[in-house]
């Protein structure tokens, strides 16, 4: 009788998953990311080969001097990562420590750039997972984001002779404990400023039109996160807007760009930015909201602006992160 090759079993692995981040801020790092991202067909969904045309002739020789510069504002020159990268890999590394289960193994991993969905699966399956557990950090559900994920890890489970079982845990646009934490955070830099915000926006990434006309749910999660804040959170008004767009069709509205440049105009000169809809900082909210959405609020007359963190690897997100998972296992 054949004596079968030596196989580790009995462990549960969790993986957090994020969107992804450059290398670091060289050209060629950030290039290589825009072209894994930019070529997913759930993230853009036009002909892919009219497509693949304008990105590797058009896009991906003008495009990554631009994103260099707002990653090169944001990067963590002491950690040499980026804030994204750094703060996944603290929230995996704190939810490891707070959950006390010798065959639960936690690690986390990026859609596109690295660590990959890939390698963290593969590895976690070598240490003897029998079990896979996903957690997307994407609060809001959207085809472009946690979808992509879940095709990712598919790809990879079709790969592999022995398939782990599989659970991936679902949107929590709506969870108590994160609600909780997001109204704790509004609090919280409340007590650190010295005005009163006219307005606090909060600021979701954008999707294009037609994917919300097409039936993706996104649209109306981020509307329902906003609300349930807003009841928990009644002194202040809650305003949702949408950012990130990119290329000339129409995206979900209003706008962030637009909204804070018009805002000065309406006499609320005074605003507080929240983006409940990325569990980590990142360049979207450290240099499109922080930056540049401040300088251009203040050059249309406004005030005072600032921005709440992000939930991070904050006690009331690894709460909830490890919540999650304990409901799932």
């Amino acid at each position: 009788m054949e004596k079968h090759p030596e196989v580790k079993f009995g462990k549960t692995g969790v993986l957090i998953v994020n969107l992804g981040t450059p290398d670091s801020t060289n050209w060629f790092d950030i290039r290589k990311y825009l072209k894994e991202f930019l070529s997913d067909k759930r993230v853009i969904e036009v002909n892919p080969l009219l497509w693949q045309i304008i990105l590797n002739v058009f896009i991906l020789n003008f495009r990554p001097s631009k994103t260099a510069k707002a990653y090169k504002e944001i990067w963590m020159k002491e950690q040499n990562m980026s804030p994204l990268l750094y703060y996944t890999q603290k929230q995996a590394e704190k939810v490891s420590n707070s959950i006390s289960n010798e065959n639960l193994m936690i690690d986390f991993a990026m859609r596109y750039g690295n660590p990959s969905i890939k390698s963290k699966i593969k590895n976690l399956h070598e240490k003897g997972c029998e079990n896979l557990i996903i957690l997307p950090l994407y609060p809001q559900y959207a085809a472009a984001t946690t979808a992509t994920v879940c095709d990712e890890v598919y790809r990879t489970l079709m790969n592999m002779r022995w398939q782990p079982s599989l659970k991936i845990i679902p949107h929590y646009e709506s969870d108590p404990l994160y609600i909780e934490a997001l109204v704790n955070s509004i609090n919280k830099k409340l007590g650190s400023i010295n005005w009163k915000p006219d307005l606090i926006l909060a600021s979701y990434h954008g999707i294009p039109k037609k994917y919300f006309d097409k039936g993706d749910p996104y649209h109306c999660y981020c509307h329902k996160t906003t609300r349930l804040i807003s009841e928990k959170f009644k002194s202040i008004e809650i305003k949702t807007t949408f950012q990130s767009r990119f290329g000339p069709q129409e995206w979900l509205q209003p706008y962030t760009d637009k909204t804070l440049e018009n805002l000065p105009k309406e006499g609320k000169k005074n605003v507080l930015a929240i983006c409940p809809g990325f569990s980590s900082d990142c360049v979207e909210t450290l240099e499109e909201i922080l930056i540049q959405g401040k300088e251009s609020f203040m050059e249309s007359g406004g005030e005072n602006f600032d921005m709440i963190p992000c939930l991070n690897d904050n006690k009331d997100h690894i709460n909830l992160l490890n919540d999650l998972i304990k409901r799932n296992i």
